[in-house]
């Protein structure tokens, strides 16, 4: 139960510790970071006495403090966490304590919740700290005009969560993407002033920053400490890090983010409200790989997280695009079902007039002409197969050309002046409009209990410019996630164990506020797993394997025109939740017996893959990799010796494998189910050889410390190595 908190108040889970005094007018963070233990009073004081920064030249004439809730009023001039009007008034916010409740959990961690009142625009702030039992601290407010006050709306500019990093935190990492080739990497050092990363495209986008972390120099997947945020928000989002010559009281910068506001989107009427997204911010002394599996522990814990086996899927888009015939399509699922497939997903192409992607969307009823019977003779044909059914399907989007559009025009969002450009042929529909969303959620319902469908592939092919309500073109991209978020729920309540996955062009809404009411996400459009080696390997900095959709394709790749070994593909695809994405029709039996194989050993190690730690060494050349999984309890792990280039050296060393014991002792051996890859080498080195025969025993210190001389392998190719912990 909640009680009133002493003067200082911490939180503390897994190694990790959140601290604040209650002083006045705002509480101050004394600590974000490594645990500080079960402090005695006395400890307390020095904690608060040491919050004290030097009073600079040239600056305020009291000690500047870095609070939960910054503003110009406590002497700093960075980011304010929020800032607003009324008309052109009260545009200096002073907000003061007003109260506070601190609860904390057996298991560790707890709740923070602080009570703030701005006098001058009427605005009371609740602000809530939440720190999980795996070091997840998770920040929100809510803003609320109080009864009573000022009639006039108080316009919000913008509302963040901040907290203070120390000076050693001085290397930022982030990322950037574009179509088929998301959340790739980016660093640079912190300098003065704010990096700020704003996302203006009504969804996380391609290009999200996704988890703005910070470290210490040279910080890498297994060491170094860092700081990192993620916002838990599928539209306009704002990341940023900022640093001050004067710091930020006694810390050196802040770290933070929230949804970015366009001008107007949100008016505060006295007993309106706003609440600003979750701010999910942690810590690590263990490099990235501490950060991934706090996050990973974090969603697995989770009461909606996915228990069961995660199925193996084939989706038809690259089998057979818009080329939909019943007879193809009964064909491609009973070979899909003969290779071991568990869900069949019917893309693209199904409904009313979609022979292009130029018409169609909103129509959602099957094409007369190409399904006269509708969809019942596929979906009973695959589940008579053993198999789940499942569907593509864009709720948000309307081509022009289609029924919906002619009857409802004034449905889709934008100015009132006329619509702007067409993206992919197609335009969006405003959701927040009560009609919009009754329309969209009866015609999935209808869907998907017509049909008994298991999954729907959830699709968003474009970015939200001139996202407003056409009277009055009042902007509308916060509504509309808000509208999006209501839609995914309620088509859930009507259909419990329904599975969404969250595709958007891909991987352009990959966040855990989309994942709070989906199942997984589908990470890229790309299915090169030279590209696909990186997508899922940092897309893993934040989600699970069985989370992340990860299939294999045809030798041809779809969106490179590169051809990849089978076996490459076969590993690269087995480090997530497994499919397929070819015409199996046009596979020879030799393929189809690989593809039978892989998914034999799909369902084998799923177990391990969906419920173990992730681990990824640090190498100096970034055209190897080493990464794998590892069983909670250290007793089997499955690793990927992976090279996706040429490099200089022609040996690559002794190479550690990460995450493993160095005093136990461990079997290994090479699993050749999927091919052996293709080497750069007249002979591997020993190991290897004795590896590919019989379980190779060898002590963890050679393992976990020394390492093992790896093979050179030429580029594109991939070598899976098992291993066990002898009892």
């Amino acid at each position: 139960m909640p009680t009133t908190p002493a003067r200082i108040v911490s939180l503390r889970a897994a190694g990790t510790c959140f601290a604040v005094e209650l002083t006045e007018p705002v509480p101050r963070v004394l600590h974000w970071g490594a645990d500080l233990g079960e402090l005695a009073t006395e400890d307390l004081t020095a904690l608060s006495l040491t919050a004290e920064p030097a009073l600079l030249n040239n600056a305020p004439d009291l000690p500047r403090r870095f609070t939960v809730w910054p503003t110009e009023a406590d002497g700093w001039s960075g980011t304010p966490a929020h800032h607003g009007h009324l008309s052109g008034t009260a545009g200096a916010p002073r907000p003061t304590l007003t109260g506070a409740t601190h609860r904390t959990d057996p298991d560790g961690g707890g709740e923070l919740q602080l009570r703030l009142a701005e006098a001058a625009s009427g605005v009371d702030i609740t602000l809530t700290y939440t720190l999980d039992a795996h070091g997840i601290l998770t920040a929100d407010a809510v803003l609320c005009r109080t009864e009573g006050a000022d009639p006039v709306p108080y316009d919000l500019s913008g509302a963040l969560t901040l907290l203070p990093l120390p000076r050693r935190a001085t290397e930022i990492l982030d990322f950037t993407g574009k179509w088929s080739r998301e959340r790739s990497p980016q660093r640079r050092p912190l300098h003065q002033g704010a990096h700020v990363r704003d996302v203006r495209r009504g969804k996380s986008g391609v290009d999200s920053p996704y988890l703005l972390t910070v470290g210490v120099p040279g910080f890498g997947y297994r060491t170094g400490e860092v700081w990192a945020v993620h916002v838990a928000w599928s539209g306009d989002q704002r990341y940023l890090v900022e640093q001050l010559p004067e710091g930020a009281g006694v810390h050196a910068s802040a770290l933070g983010g929230g949804e970015l506001l366009r001008a107007g989107e949100i008016r505060l009427a006295p007993g309106d409200s706003y609440r600003t997204p979750r701010c999910h911010f942690v810590w690590s002394a263990d490099g990235l790989d501490g950060i991934a599996d706090r996050f990973h522990r974090h969603l697995r814990a989770r009461p909606q997280h996915p228990r069961g086996p995660r199925p193996l899927v084939l989706n038809s888009w690259e089998g057979v695009y818009f080329d939909h015939d019943l007879g193809r399509l009964k064909a491609l699922a009973e070979r899909a079902a003969a290779v071991g497939v568990e869900r069949f997903v019917l893309d693209d192409g199904w409904f009313s007039g979609r022979r292009a992607d130029t018409a169609g969307l909103g129509d959602w009823l099957a094409d007369p002409t190409v399904w006269p019977e509708g969809l019942g003779p596929l979906a009973d044909h695959v589940r008579a197969l053993g198999m789940d059914f499942g569907l593509w399907v864009e709720p948000e989007m309307v081509n022009l050309d289609s029924h919906l559009a002619r009857a409802h025009p004034d449905w889709i969002l934008g100015p009132a002046a006329g619509l702007g450009p067409s993206a992919r042929h197609q335009h969006v529909l405003d959701l927040s409009r009560p009609e919009v969303f009754d329309y969209l959620l009866k015609s999935l319902d209808a869907l998907v209990g017509s049909y008994g469908i298991a999954y729907l592939k959830w699709d968003h092919n474009r970015e939200l410019h001139e996202a407003v309500h056409a009277r009055g073109d009042r902007p509308a991209a916060h509504a509309q996630v808000e509208a999006l978020y209501r839609l995914l729920d309620a088509v859930k309540q009507q259909h419990p164990g329904l599975e969404i996955e969250s595709c958007a062009s891909g991987g352009g809404r990959v966040d855990l506020g989309i994942l709070a009411r989906t199942d997984r996400v589908w990470p890229s459009d790309c299915n090169d797993p030279v590209e696909r080696q990186a997508i899922q390997n940092w897309t893993g900095q934040l989600l699970p394997p069985e989370l992340v959709g990860s299939h294999v394709g045809a030798a041809l790749s779809h969106t490179t025109n590169r051809v990849t070994s089978d076996t490459f593909r076969l590993v690269t695809a087995l480090f997530g939740h497994a499919g397929i994405e070819q015409d199996l029709n046009e596979c020879s039996e030799q393929e189809l017996a690989a593809l039978t194989a892989w998914g034999a050993l799909y369902r084998e190690l799923r177990p391990l893959l969906h419920t173990g730690r992730t681990v990824r060494a640090d190498l100096e050349d970034e055209s190897r990799l080493l990464y794998g999984v590892v069983a909670q309890d250290g007793s089997r792990a499955l690793y990927s010796w992976a090279r996706v280039a040429t490099s200089p050296e022609g040996q690559s060393g002794r190479t550690p494998f990460p995450g493993l014991d160095p005093d136990a002792r461990y079997r290994l051996r090479v699993r050749t189910d999927l091919g052996l890859p293709s080497f750069h080498q007249v002979a591997p080195p020993r190991w290897l050889t004795a590896a590919l025969d019989d379980w190779l025993t060898l002590p963890g210190a050679v393992l976990a410390t020394a390492g093992l001389p790896m093979p050179t392998l030429n580029p594109d190719q991939a070598l899976l190595v098992e291993v066990r912990r002898q009892a």
